[in-house]
């Protein structure tokens, strides 16, 4: 098993690729930019890419994905509830003063409880809007990891006051979804260091009470 997280593009997302050797396929999460690099790092590691996965369409999070379907056929999943970020790209790019990517419409959409991922290494996609609409989690139930997309970031959370964003969805999110989770289930969070489920019930401070 592989698992590579690193930061890429201005607003530093955590873009994760996950592969099987034995099998030589790869599913990469959240390729917002620096699309170069990520092919690269695949081709180094003898990997096909299947899947595209996009816990949520903020740019830095969504930005390469089109780029990086075009350089490997594999198609681009992500919730149909944030079809309108993807309209709204060129407003994106305006907040950040960077050009507006080229995007396109999804290939699938990451539904709740819809199974996704490697054959060996397959995830759960979790519905947590409150960040935006149509984010999702990834549980990798298997390999005790969740990669939280901005739903979940270590002693923080999501910001919730861009279009689509809600507070109470977000904790209601967090609450009801991940919370849940076995505590020694390690987090991948969208931007950040990664943590634990277990850390983030005693420590993070928006979570006091739940």
């Amino acid at each position: 098993m592989i698992i590579e997280t690193f930061p890429v593009g201005p607003l530093q997302c955590n873009c994760t690729i996950l592969g099987d050797e034995a099998a030589g396929e790869a599913v990469v999460i959240d390729p917002g930019d620096d699309i170069g690099r990520i092919h690269r790092r695949l081709t180094e590691l003898g990997l096909t890419l299947k899947q595209i996965l996009i816990t949520h369409a903020h740019i830095d999070h969504v930005g390469g994905a089109l780029k990086l379907k075009r350089l490997t056929g594999a198609p681009i999943l992500l919730n149909d509830n944030d079809l309108p970020q993807l309209k709204m790209m060129d407003m994106q790019a305006g907040w950040l003063g960077v050009a507006t990517p080229e995007t396109t419409a999804p290939d699938g959409a990451l539904t709740d409880g819809l199974k996704v991922g490697l054959d060996a290494f397959p995830a759960e996609v979790l519905h947590t809007p409150g960040h935006t609409q149509g984010s999702v989690c990834l549980h990798f139930a298997p390999l005790n990891l969740l990669v939280a997309g901005d739903t979940l970031f270590a002693r923080s959370i999501g910001r919730t006051d861009l279009p689509g964003g809600d507070y109470d969805q977000i904790m209601d999110s967090i609450e009801s979804r991940l919370l849940v989770l076995p505590d020694e289930t390690k987090v991948l969070p969208g931007h950040g260091p990664a943590t634990t489920i277990g850390v983030e019930r005693r420590s993070n401070p928006f979570l006091r009470g739940l």
